[in-house]
């Protein structure tokens, strides 16, 4: 039976404790644009340095993950960890306005990637712990919007800020402000669950693992995820790769594959983004109206993808959506080509930063699903963690590939190179749909090793069985 996913909330408000999470959302988005031009501006660093500042706060994202998914599996108060991820972002924005070294800026930036996985699960465990089984579709549609409407509410106010003030850095103080809402928000505006769940209660379900990998509108990434705690021994790399050689029949090494080539063209593209708007001469105000194109094509799209998956199949989509982005990465790289006049340079790049918008909002409804289905009656947990692994070093390389190009590169190359990643991803995903059109046909595969052995989790589904507990 085919799996399908509901994108559309029948309420778009499923609890009103979900707006909670609308100014955090405000608050994030914003500061995706306003870290970086931090950087070109007051402290008039280059290119180089907003890469190396990205490198930093996505390698603290990853290694951060892995503890923040043990500590909420193990301790349960999810008003806790989000208050804590939340707050703390307050007070670091707050620090980031007395800044006055490109040093002491990604000190704090590394802080803020250590906080970002905190609410992560806590936030996708508190929807499921919250909701009836016969509710949790629409509770995560409704919480992906919010999220959404959020982020269009921040690139707004940040547009309206700098029009109005032509002030960065005291825009800063309304961010901290908006963080700091939803940390009280939710602080007192919800109980604890009664039922507690784990990490891989979240990998269970269809709409709960998407709205977990879900490429956070406001971040630009996806927060990684593992169900499990990985144990990097000794043989852990060599089992990954006598699973993967085991498993080529199968679609799931393949789809791997596809969404590392993805993560990696997303982040060499996005992190050298704004410092490209701003060499080209856009104002502060005009990059805050780009980067909302994006997000409010998101806001348009995503409520519908899962119809469009339903219908056209996640295989189809997952092609068409990436074939879709890499023409919005390869028409900003002949923007390179092209001498603007009279602001056209402006108008341009709100419509090809739209069409990327609009393309991963269907990208990443298609590919979760196609994950899922991969995922069905195996170790998902291990699976899962190798998938987020391969995701971080994808983000990791990405900025430091931006970084090397700001050097000996040129934007054109940038946005070329992220076309040619993506456009090599296509393949792959052909290929993992057909097989698994072959394995729905003849059965599984005859290993039935997992990758969870590679990473510390069970070797095989026998194993995988025999270690499962009950929630």
């Amino acid at each position: 039976m085919a799996i399908s996913i509901r994108t559309w909330p029948s309420r778009l408000v499923a609890r009103p404790w979900l707006l909670a999470f609308v100014p955090i959302n405000a608050a994030t988005a914003g500061f995706g644009v306003v870290l970086p031009l931090l950087i070109l501006i007051p402290l008039h660093g280059s290119w180089a340095d907003v890469a190396l500042a990205a490198t930093l706060f996505n390698a603290s994202v990853i290694l951060s993950s892995v503890a923040w998914g043990h500590l909420a599996d193990r301790y349960r108060g999810r008003r806790a960890f989000l208050a804590l991820n939340y707050g703390g972002y307050a007070v670091l924005y707050l620090a980031l306005t007395h800044v006055t070294s490109l040093p002491l800026l990604d000190v704090i930036y590394t802080g803020i990637g250590l906080l970002a996985p905190a609410g992560a699960n806590a936030s996708s465990l508190l929807i499921l712990e919250k909701f009836p089984e016969t509710e949790r579709a629409t509770a995560f549609a409704s919480f992906q919007e919010m999220s959404m409407i959020g982020s269009v509410g921040g690139l707004l106010i940040g547009y309206f800020w700098t029009v109005a003030n032509d002030a960065l850095l005291s825009l800063l103080y309304v961010l901290s402000a908006l963080a700091a809402v939803s940390a009280v928000a939710l602080w007192f505006g919800i109980r604890e669950a009664r039922r507690q769940l784990t990490g891989e209660s979240v990998a269970k379900h269809p709409e709960s693992l998407a709205s977990r990998l879900h490429i956070s509108a406001s971040l630009r990434i996806a927060i990684p995820f593992f169900p499990k705690r990985p144990s990097l021994g000794r043989d852990s790399f060599r089992r990954l790769r006598s699973w993967m050689q085991e498993e080529m029949h199968h679609e799931l090494p393949l789809v791997m594959a596809a969404m590392f080539l993805f993560n990696l063209a997303s982040n060499l593209f996005n992190i050298s983004y704004t410092p490209y708007l701003y060499s080209i001469g856009l104002g502060v105000a005009a990059i805050f109206l780009v980067n909302f194109s994006n997000n409010f094509a998101q806001i348009l799209l995503f409520p519908v993808s899962g119809r469009l998956a339903n219908r056209i199949g996640p295989d189809a989509l997952v092609r068409w959506s990436s074939y879709v982005r890499s023409l919005g990465y390869l028409a900003t790289a002949g923007f390179t080509f092209v001498v603007f006049l009279h602001g056209g340079a402006f108008p341009a790049n709100v419509i090809a930063f739209g069409i990327l918008g609009g393309a991963i909002a269907i990208y990443t409804t298609a590919s979760s699903l196609m994950l899922f289905r991969g995922l069905e009656g195996r170790d998902a947990g291990g699976l899962l963690g190798v998938n987020s692994s391969l995701g971080g070093a994808a983000a990791v390389l990405g900025a430091v590939l931006s970084g090397v190009l700001a050097v000996f590169g040129s934007y054109r190359l940038v946005f070329l190179v992220a076309a040619g990643a993506l456009l090599a991803s296509v393949p792959l995903w052909t290929a993992a749909g057909v097989a698994y059109s072959r394995r729905r046909k003849h059965g599984p595969p005859l290993s039935e090793r997992t990758a969870g052995g590679a990473l510390g989790g069970p070797a095989s589904a026998s194993d995988a069985a025999a270690t499962a507990k009950p929630h």
